[in-house]
Parts: C-alpha cells; structure tokens; sequence
C-alpha cells in the first residue's frame, strides 16, 4: 500500500488513484527521457597556425593599438616577432590576453611608433655613417719591419659591458664606466708589454660580445631584462667608441690590424651600430681592415691558423667544429682551427675533434643579480693568443685585474 499516495491525494484534494498514475507517469518520463531530434550541424572550429587580426587602430604618429584572435594567450616575444619589432623604431608598450566564450583568445596590444613613419633605422645609420666618414681623420701608411719568423696576436677584450654598474656595498666589487675603461686600457697595455718579446706582424683585435651593457634607452638589454647602469646611454655609447679608436690607434703602432666583430645579446642593435662607426672612422687608414657584419660566426686565417670567434650565446658548443667545417672554406688548408666564444665570463677549453673551442674570461665585475645566484669569483682579466704561421697557438697571455 502506498501511504505517501494518500498523503499527496489528501494535500492536494485528488483521489488516491490520481496521484499513484501521476507518480506512474513521471517514473516513466525519468527511465525512459524522450530525446528531440536535431538536424543542426555541429561546427567545430579548427586549429589556428597563426594569429588572426580581429580589430587595428593606427594613429597619426604610426601608433598601433591591434586586436587578435588566437588559439592560446601570446607571450610578448611572440607578438614582437609577429608584428617585427624591434624595439628601436617600434616597442611593444602593453599587451595583454582575454579569453572567450569559444575557447579561443583576444589578445590586445599596443605599439609604439619612434620614427613617425620618416626614416629606418637603416637609413639613419647610413646618414650617420657617410657623416662620420666625411670627418674622419686620416692616417698615415705605416711601414712595418719583416720578419723571418713572425706570429699573429689575437687581442679579445670579451664581454667589457661599459656601462654596467656594480656596487662593493651590495657585492664586494665596484664597476663603474670609468673603472672599464681604466681596466681595458690597462689590460691592452699589458697584453702588448707580455707580448713583446715576440715577433709580430699582424694583430686581430677582437670587438662586440657586450662592449655595451644596455640596448635600450630603459637601461634594458636586447631582450628586454632591466640592468644596473652608471650612466646615460649615449654617454656609454661615446665612451666605448673613443675606448676603441684609443686601442685601435694603439695597436696600428704594433703592426697591421684586422678587426673582427662578434653581436652579442646586450647590445645586438647598439653594438652592431658601434661596429660600424669605429670602421667608419678608421676608413682613411691604410693599414686596418675589418669584418664587422651582423654574423653571428666571423673567421680568419692566418696562414695554417683557421681562427673562428662568436658571442657563445647561439650554436651548441658541441656544434662549432662542424659549423667551422661548413662555413669556412678555408677548413681544408689550415689543420690549426680554434674557436673563441665569450658570454660565460670565466675560462673553459676543450678540444672538439681538431677544434679548439675556448671561452674567455671578463674584465667586468660582479653585478646584484650574478651575485645573488652565484655566478662570481671567477678571475677578472683580458687575454690574448699567439699563434706560429705553421705550428698554431705557441703562446697565451692574460692580464688579471
């Protein structure tokens, strides 16, 4: 007997037999659902390769506030890429990523215009540059003495970061725009006075891999990481080029010089634009060639001696053998082949095969952050490198500080 049935037929003034066929009736609708036919096509949105422009806005001045619709949120290297900035005529100033209903993402951004639309980089600098050429100083062909038995002097004053600032309260070492400077000087100075009792008749002076801390007027590297700066910029960068032309007018009084320039993650604008300047000023010297490209990898031979330099922040170590094989044409003639890399600012050396990869060490100090995840304590110093014109590298000179 239902009880709960009389219950229900009583609070609702039905009959006991009305309310147990509704209960029959529900029950049934529960265990057995009636399903509606649909004809409606499902639409399934397919994966996206690339994000899609959903809305733009440019102003006057070349500013761009843009919108996207994408799978994912982007990070700002990847809207940079997207959008090719650089960080000099244009700067990604904010962005940020909403999702929506349909799973995907608008991503907003907005980028700020330096040039309004006038000139390139490239065109500025080429301005620069036939500027500098009209004015520079012209030097004098020197005749150097011939020697029987003559060597090549690699000078590579790696990783300098003028610039950069340490504190001795924060580190326990002080490093400042003039101290780098003071210290290069000394170093170059010194690296002659161990080399001189060799004969030498050419010198490759190695330039780049972070001569310059920053690369941007925000005291940020390339990439976008804040540093610890002495100065203003422009002021690093005038610095540095006078530290340059005074070595390079140093070195002229030695032998031939050859400069060989490494971009680097600090300064991969700013640096290259340095590069181009100091060969700029020398252009009227007879007796200095350069390469200062924006390869990554340069090579130089010295009679049996194949001579390869980099940063140290791109290829594998491990590669740099084979990449020396691929792009050097001069591979098969020369059994003596060194790579000099730089970026780690401490001392490692190994052979890879017939490959000597060697990193240098650094003149700079110890800033607040390599301090605090202890990268420190590693000898300061300056180095150069010797090599015979047919038995390779006979000699290593390094200048501590």
């Amino acid at each position: 007997m239902d009880k709960g049935a009389n219950s229900l037929a009583v609070r609702y003034s039905l009959t006991r037999d009305q309310v147990i066929q509704a209960k029959q009736i529900a029950k049934g609708q529960i265990l057995n659902p009636i399903v509606k036919e649909t004809t409606e096509e499902v639409i399934t949105i397919p994966p996206m390769d690339k994000p899609i422009l959903n809305k733009e806005k440019v102003s006057e001045n070349g500013d761009r506030e843009v919108e996207l619709l994408f799978d994912r949120p982007m990070t700002r290297e990847e809207i940079e890429e997207h959008y090719g900035i650089d960080n000099i005529s244009t700067t990604l100033s904010t962005y940020w990523n909403k999702g929506t209903a349909s799973g995907k993402y608008l991503v907003s951004a907005f980028i700020k215009c330096h040039h309004s639309g006038k000139k390139s980089l490239q065109e500025s600098l080429g301005e620069v540059l036939k500027e500098i050429k009209e004015y520079a100083p012209k030097y004098p062909s020197l005749i150097y003495p011939k020697y029987d038995e003559a060597h090549l002097l690699v000078i590579d004053p790696a990783d300098i970061h003028v610039n950069k600032l340490c504190s001795a309260f924060e580190t326990g070492d002080e490093y400042t725009v003039d101290i780098a400077v003071n210290r290069v000087m000394d170093g170059i100075k010194g690296l002659i006075r161990k080399a001189s009792p060799y004969n030498v008749d050419e010198i490759l002076l190695i330039i780049g891999n972070d001569m310059l801390h920053t690369d941007t007027p925000k005291a940020e590297t390339t990439g976008g990481t804040p540093q610890n700066t002495n100065v203003m910029w422009y002021d690093a960068y005038k610095t540095a080029q006078k530290l340059f032309v005074d070595i390079i007018e140093l070195l002229l009084t030695i032998a031939p010089v050859k400069v060989q320039y490494d971009p680097s993650n600090h300064d991969y604008v700013s640096g290259f634009m340095l590069a181009q300047t100091i060969e700029a000023w020398f252009h009227r010297c007879p007796n200095i060639t350069f390469n200062v490209s924006i390869a990554h990898r340069k090579y130089h031979r010295y009679y049996k001696n194949l001579i390869g330099t980099s940063h140290g922040d791109g290829a594998k170590e491990t590669d740099l053998a084979l990449l020396m094989a691929h792009e050097s044409k001069d591979w098969t003639d020369c059994p003596h082949r060194y790579f000099y890399i730089h970026h780690i600012h401490h001392k490692k050396s190994k052979d890879y095969m017939s490959v000597c990869v060697e990193a240098l060490r650094s003149p700079s100090g110890t800033d607040g952050w390599h301090h605090r995840n202890g990268y420190c304590h590693s000898p300061k110093a300056i180095e150069a490198f010797l090599h015979s014109k047919y038995n390779g590298q006979v000699a290593r000179f390094t200048h501590l500080f």
